[in-house]
């Protein structure tokens, strides 16, 4: 295609992007700067000002809205995702399929990052490999709608304790400032600087007032986003402290310096798996303050959080305690704050660029029907073979996938004690990720969730949820096929039931084991070294990258394939009609199978991934 064309396609073309978050956002300014005219998104104002000719169409919602469905996703010409959910990526990835709608996938993690193409029948879709339950842990949405202890851990972790004793320039939503115009002298200057003549106590209330009390009222002010929301309540000094605070055991007033390096100390507090009340978290917050400003003056500035630091952890607890009592969220004991509080990896703006960057060239490819040259291509922390990006060809579908494949699904469970709750919340929605579900046995539906439904068939399926699965008007048992739809997703699967009396408390918690979606087998033939940037049409040999690079692959565990039909063949081997030789493939109990971690974050959210072992991205088969 000439680059009349090509441009001729950008111009043409009508975007969808998904997100809006750090991967979002630079997605965003590329795509206005690369000449596309019709872009439908969340964000808006800030591209217009300097590309106010083209057309952007926002969408402040969530993906999942029934307003967002096939006929809408039917108008698109590509779809580009910049989420960081598993539950929403699944979404729109069986939209795209019902569709068939080419999707552009991408996540990031510090420095590193992976864009991958999915195009319905050519390449594998986003679910074709398993994922491990996701652990969420937001960087960004903890700032104005947080619905998890770990959200307020985060906030309290990464944005408050960094902001207070971190670098003093640093920038974060924290600064939230007031638009009433009697709060102007209050809030238009740095909250978080120390007055002239303030003593530690109306600093410490000052604090207290600005983030747990006006930063709220500031959120609240947006109707919008609690109108299917609880609404959270500010909470200020004055509800909790007393006039002027006093040690607990009223021995020492909390202006003087003491001998303690510990907030509980201090305060008296010993059990550490205590859930503290919202006065005794608050009494906390400000003691392990002081002794910050009193004990530890010097590291001001330069500290950052530390799980073994006691203070930090007091601190952390106590401010993620009392965000959660605002927002309505159950209070942890310090013992579980600090577990909770493991290793954030955030975004890199310059990932988050290199990675829009990607998007936009492969949107182009997608464009341009270059089927041929789609490459998935991850960016690496340090250079293996002299690479930072690393493309390769993407793989085939696979065949034992569930959803572009429609390979039924095997149920082990207790048809007589697992009731259809059970199998709705734990397998329907938690496993399959479908929001609106039909149940089938035969040609009796069993449970459906619709806002259509008459009354009595509402009772009728209420009723049905408390039934034991073989007690249901149509009994499931072993043998039963079920047909699970979702109308809004136009997704169906079929699942067969085996009834089984016993389960492993500790490793099958669910009381049923799920099984038939299984990894695709690894082809390590015809794999060579490939530049930055280049097109070629063998993938990287990822068994040359280096030892100990972190995998950044959205993946599952990898799980025996004994069940896969038929081998994985390249794109162009498909096209072609031709047959790889597959004499060289290692034998499945060779195959690496540590198991790859994704920590998952609310939507448009910084991407959060742990990994064991990049060697279990480097084994997979390609097309």
């Amino acid at each position: 295609m000439s680059s009349e064309e090509q441009l001729s396609a950008i111009k043409g073309a009508k975007v969808l992007m998904v997100g809006a978050g750090g991967i979002g956002c630079e997605l965003l300014k590329t795509l206005a700067l690369s000449g596309f005219q019709d872009i439908h998104i969340v964000a808006r104002d800030a591209v217009l000002r300097f590309r106010p000719n083209i057309s952007i169409t926002p969408y402040h919602a969530n993906v999942k809205e029934s307003r967002f469905n096939v006929d809408f996703y039917k108008e698109f010409d590509v779809v580009l995702n910049g989420l960081d959910n598993l539950d929403a990526r699944r979404h729109v990835n069986r939209l795209c399929l019902a569709v068939d709608v080419p999707l552009v996938e991408s996540g990031t993690t510090g420095f590193l990052g992976q864009v991958t193409v999915h195009l319905k029948g050519k390449t594998e879709c986003y679910e074709c490999q398993p994922k491990p339950a996701p652990k969420t842990y937001p960087v960004c949405t903890i700032t104005s709608t947080p619905s998890k202890f770990v959200h307020c851990i985060v906030w309290a972790k990464d944005l408050l304790f960094a902001k207070l004793f971190g670098d003093e320039n640093l920038e974060n939503d924290l600064n939230v400032r007031s638009s009433d115009a009697t709060n102007l002298s209050e809030h238009s200057e740095d909250v978080f600087e120390c007055r002239k003549g303030e003593d530690i106590e109306q600093y410490g209330r000052r604090i207290y007032d600005h983030v747990f009390g006006h930063n709220i009222e500031v959120a609240l002010s947006n109707e919008e986003t609690w109108k299917n929301r609880n609404k959270p309540r500010p909470i200020y000094s004055k509800d909790v402290f007393p006039d002027k605070l006093t040690k607990e055991n009223g021995k020492t007033e909390k202006g003087s310096a003491t001998d303690d390096v510990s907030a509980m100390a201090s305060l008296g507090l010993k059990n550490p798996q205590d859930v503290w009340s919202l006065a005794e978290n608050s009494r906390v917050f400000y003691e392990s303050l002081r002794l910050f400003f009193l004990k530890r003056q010097k590291e001001i500035g330069s500290l950052t959080f530390d799980k073994d630091d006691q203070l930090a952890v007091e601190f952390v607890t106590a401010a993620a305690n009392i965000r959660a009592s605002s927002f309505g969220i159950p209070l942890h004991s310090l013992f579980e704050a600090k577990g909770i509080a493991g290793n954030i990896v955030h975004a890199v703006a310059t990932t988050n660029a290199i990675i829009a960057g990607l998007i936009v060239i492969e949107a182009i490819k997608v464009l341009k029907k270059d089927s041929n040259s789609y490459r998935m291509t991850y960016c690496l922390e340090h250079p293996s073979k002299k690479l930072l990006l690393m493309p390769v060809e993407p793989y085939e579908p696979n065949k034992s996938c569930y959803v572009c494949s429609e390979t039924p699904l095997s149920l082990e469970v207790n048809t007589h004690h697992s009731k259809l709750r059970d199998f709705v919340e734990k397998i329907v929605k938690a496993k399959l990720g479908m929001n609106f579900p039909v149940i089938m046995s035969g040609a009796s539906i069993i449970y459906e969730i619709g806002e259509d439904l008459e009354e009595d068939m509402v009772a009728i399926y209420a009723a049905n949820l408390e039934r034991a699965l073989s007690e249901l008007p149509s009994p499931v048992i072993s043998g039963t096929v079920l047909t699970i739809e979702d109308l809004q997703q136009e997704f169906s699967c079929r699942i067969n039931i085996k009834h089984r009396e016993e389960f492993d408390e500790e490793r099958e918690p669910d009381g049923m084991l799920l099984s038939g979606w299984v990894e695709a087998p690894v082809d390590k033939n015809n794999n060579k070294s490939i530049g930055n940037g280049e097109s070629t049409s063998s993938a990287l040999s990822m068994e040359e990258i280096q030892e100990g690079e972190k995998d950044v692959e959205i993946q599952g565990t990898s799980e025996s394939a004994e069940n896969v039909t038929g081998k994985k063949r390249k794109l162009s081997e498909v096209s072609k009609g031709t047959i790889p030789d597959h004499s060289g493939l290692p034998d499945e109990s060779s195959r690496n199978q540590n198991q790859l971690e994704k920590l998952d974050v609310d939507d448009e959210d910084d991407e959060l991934i742990i990994s064991n072992d990049w060697e279990s991205l480097t084994k997979k088969k390609r097309l």
